[in-house]
């Protein structure tokens, strides 16, 4: 499982993991699902991951060994996984979900969000415009505020959709795999 999220946190595929690492798809699949994994698979894999061997095993191990524990350790241990499992829930996210998925989630949550500080941006200003009109129409002050909400709109706007739409995380991660096949 950690295999699983290291390798799905990087965006790979496990036909470009196999390839990055030198272990064969079909050993990585065999891994992902439970299986064991040779000493020389897991040095291969950890290489690649930049990661120490032990924390390829930690979720394997704190999953799989509820050898010597007591019944009520057993109990604690449930009950942590069910607040695991709703915590998730009310967070829009299931424990089948991806890391992949789980970005998505949170992204859309964004957009909703932006969109609706837009929406309340422009309702605001328009109420101060009619305040303004209404009691001093010689100058427009609103004007001030709304410049205001519109600069910070934008910067909220360039960090949730990046710089010109194409500089963001996604066009990073692409580069860097552009330059690193060319290796």
């Amino acid at each position: 499982m950690v295999i699983r999220n290291l390798r799905i946190k990087r965006g790979w595929s496990q036909e470009q993991l196999a390839e990055f690492s030198g272990v064969s798809t079909r050993t990585i699949q065999r891994i992902e699902n439970g299986g064991k994994a040779s000493l020389e698979s897991l040095k291969c894999l950890a290489a690649v991951f930049e990661t120490p061997i032990p924390d390829l095993h930690k979720d394997q191990d704190m999953t799989h060994s509820n050898d010597g524990l007591s019944d009520e350790d057993r109990a604690a241990l449930k009950y942590a996984r069910n607040l695991k499992a709703y915590d998730e829930a009310q967070n829009g996210a299931s424990p089948e979900m991806s890391e992949a998925e789980r970005r998505v989630v949170e992204h859309v949550r964004e957009l909703r969000s932006f969109y609706g500080a837009a929406a309340g941006a422009a309702l605001l200003v328009l109420f101060l415009l009619v305040i303004n009109l209404l009691t001093s129409p010689g100058y427009i002050w609103a004007v001030w505020p709304a410049l205001g909400l519109g600069i910070a709109l934008a910067m909220r706007g360039i960090k949730l959709f990046g710089f010109g739409g194409n500089l963001g995380d996604d066009w990073e991660r692409r580069e860097i795999e552009k330059r690193l096949r060319r290796l």
